[in-house]
């Protein structure tokens, strides 16, 4: 913010006037004037932002503004892209809203108590499993799922509860990892259940949901994926692009394949999210060769 001048003339003319009417104290007059009416009257400068910080080795923390939530300056999802023959959208430059990325969370569950970490497991009931993708055909049963909610921070630095689909075999050790993810202020955008009309939906390149369970095959394959046996967790897929050559995704996603640039939300080799992932058994593809998965961490392997 600039810094405005202040019109000092009025006081200059009435410290003239009062060396005129005594002379014999001009000096003191003057002095007078020099600390007080005809010294213009600037505002001081406002306090720098406050910059984030960073958690372990190229682990950064969620911004803390001093008050207020983050404008939103992009619509999720408002721009569908056209498709590739591959049938994934064509890849596009990242929009300059979007090269550090940091939008507010839209709330799908009260936030947490006192800011503290919370998590619960569950049963999937009945009206989730409803609204996911799973069904019969699915290669796991509906059974052996577990619906878990879990406190996150989001990148406008304000605590908030997400829900997750899961395997009932890795449940206990997510909600572990996410407990330490919290501990660190590592930020997501959101976190929630997927639903079945984001697997036909127009590819639009800009989604950043943390989530596990999707009944899709592989990324490119006819297979089952490790998703779709609840047995593999995407964390801000944005901020953690997956790559095999020339395509990104998401699609918008570019900017964030140059790892050397570190922002909030990014995963890193040896940071806090690859170490809490490696805790409890499960690998992290950003350490593959082809293709490169940086959102991806699975309890297969693949």
């Amino acid at each position: 913010m600039s810094l405005e001048r202040v019109d000092s003339a009025s006081p200059a003319r009435l410290c003239q006037a009062g060396r005129m009417r005594r002379r014999a104290t001009a000096a003191g007059a003057v002095l007078a004037c020099a600390v007080s009416a005809c010294a213009p009257d600037i505002p001081p400068a406002a306090p720098p932002a406050p910059a984030p910080t960073t958690i372990g080795p190229g682990t950064s923390a969620a911004p803390r503004p001093a008050a207020g939530t983050p404008a939103v300056t992009w619509q999720v999802g408002a721009r569908p892209l056209p498709r590739r023959p591959d049938g994934f959208g064509e890849v596009e430059p990242t929009p300059p809203e979007l090269v550090n990325r940091a939008l507010p969370t839209k709330d799908v569950l009260p936030s947490p108590p006192g800011n503290t970490y919370a998590s619960t497991i569950s049963a999937v009931p009945a009206d989730v499993l409803a609204r996911s993708t799973w069904q019969p055909a699915c290669p796991v049963k509906a059974g052996d799922l577990r619906y878990l909610t879990m406190s996150f921070w989001g990148f406008d630095g304000r605590a908030h509860t997400g829900e997750m689909l899961v395997n009932a075999s890795g449940a206990a050790g997510i909600t572990k990892v996410f407990g330490r993810l919290f501990a660190a202020h590592f930020p997501l955008e959101e976190m929630r259940v997927t639903s079945p009309a984001e697997l036909t939906a127009p590819p639009t390149g800009d989604g950043n949901s943390t989530s596990a369970f999707v009944c899709r095959p592989a990324r490119g394959q006819t297979t089952w994926s490790a998703h779709a046996y609840g047995l593999a967790v995407d964390v801000n897929p944005f901020c953690n692009p997956y790559t095999q050559g020339d395509l990104v995704l998401p699609e918008l996603a570019s900017a964030y394949v140059d790892r050397s640039r570190v922002r909030p939300g990014m995963v890193l080799a040896g940071d806090a999210t690859v170490r809490a992932f490696a805790a409890i058994g499960w690998s992290w593809g950003g350490a593959w060769t082809s293709p490169k998965d940086r959102m991806h961490f699975t309890a297969t392997g693949h």
